[in-house]
């Protein structure tokens, strides 16, 4: 068997030994600094002036006079001289000076209060990168009396300030500032592939609906002659379109979701044009018509519709038209969903 103890070296009282009480007081000594350890300060390298019997330090670096080599120990005065033990990795402290608790990680003593904390799990594991990590049903940040704001703080323009939805761990949604000051809001569904739905930006405040769907497309040709009822107009060449709403090829659109959408046609009439002209809804020519005069004129008809999902729609010469004569690639057909 050891003279001391494994952990504290507390000195063990050896058979046949003489002043055994020696020992035993001096592994009481040892307990007496240790136990519910707390320390006057952690931040002198000089014994202090006027210390009491059982006054406590943390040495600080460099220790000096009295307390020369012992940088980090626990120094204990016993109302004549210091003693000193040299603590191990994992021992805490309360510093009564500053209301905080250090621990010693096997170098240093290091603060372990929340004001100072590197990491923090609440029912969870947090990490290097994860400082602050929370597991539960809820998370509340209330008030202390009147307002109460959440700020997300980045370093630069370039960088991004935002809040993150996943499932799985796997990121849906994030909206915030993404790589610039503009907010926006943009969505996943795997988590690789994202799409913004919108973005306001940061100068003029202005919204913009960057996946609202939405097509424009106008005819090729010269003058066209529609004498049948209930026949599509067919423009074919797009200006502009978003999210693949308009099939050029049949002149028809469908819709990605419901929401309300307006249609409009625009054009030119040949004089000998006398008819109507309407949208169309599923392949139903619609009660909202326009009576096109006979003569030469310019054509605009607006319609609003109410459509879910897969719905399609069409620009198509009325009932009963005798013959619907227009300048193809002066004659536009679009439409957008208002929301």
């Amino acid at each position: 068997m050891t003279d001391t103890s494994l952990i504290l070296g507390l000195p063990y009282i050896q058979p046949s030994q003489a002043q055994k009480h020696v020992t035993h007081n001096e592994a009481l000594r040892v307990l007496d600094a240790l136990v519910q350890l707390s320390v006057l300060a952690r931040d002198l390298t000089l014994p202090p002036a006027g210390a009491a019997a059982g006054d406590r330090y943390l040495v600080a670096s460099p220790g000096q006079a009295e307390w020369v080599g012992q940088s980090d120990a626990i120094a204990i005065y016993d109302g004549l001289n210091w003693t000193f033990l040299a603590p191990q990795a994992g021992w805490q402290a309360y510093v009564v000076g500053e209301g905080t608790t250090v621990v010693f990680d096997g170098t240093d003593w290091q603060g372990r209060d929340l004001d100072t904390v590197d990491s923090l799990g609440v029912n969870a594991n947090a990490d290097v990168f994860n400082r602050l990590s929370v597991s539960s049903d809820a998370v509340l940040l209330n008030h202390a009396g009147s307002d109460h704001q959440l700020k997300i703080n980045k370093a630069d323009t370039a960088d991004t300030a935002s809040l993150m939805f996943q499932n799985g761990f796997s990121g849906r949604a994030e909206m915030g500032l993404a790589g610039n000051d503009d907010f926006s809001i943009k969505v996943s569904d795997d988590g690789a592939t994202w799409n913004e739905a919108m973005r306001v930006d940061a100068a003029s405040g202005v919204v913009s609906t960057l996946r609202q769907p939405y097509f424009v497309a106008r005819g090729s040709g010269p003058w066209l002659t529609i004498d049948t009822p209930h026949t599509d107009l067919v423009l074919g060449v797009m200006i502009a379109q978003n999210g693949g709403v308009y099939d050029p090829t049949t002149g028809t659109f469908t819709a990605p979701t419901d929401g309300l959408y307006c249609f409009l046609i625009n054009g030119f009439l040949n004089a000998s044009t006398d008819g109507r002209i309407a949208f169309s809804l599923n392949g139903t020519t619609q009660s909202a018509q326009m009576q096109v005069l006979l003569g030469e004129m310019p054509l605009s008809f607006t319609a609003v519709m109410e459509l879910s999902t897969g719905d399609t729609v069409t620009c198509r010469s009325g009932n009963a038209n005798d013959n619907l004569t227009f300048f193809q690639s002066h004659t536009t057909f679009s439409g957008w969903k208002i929301f």
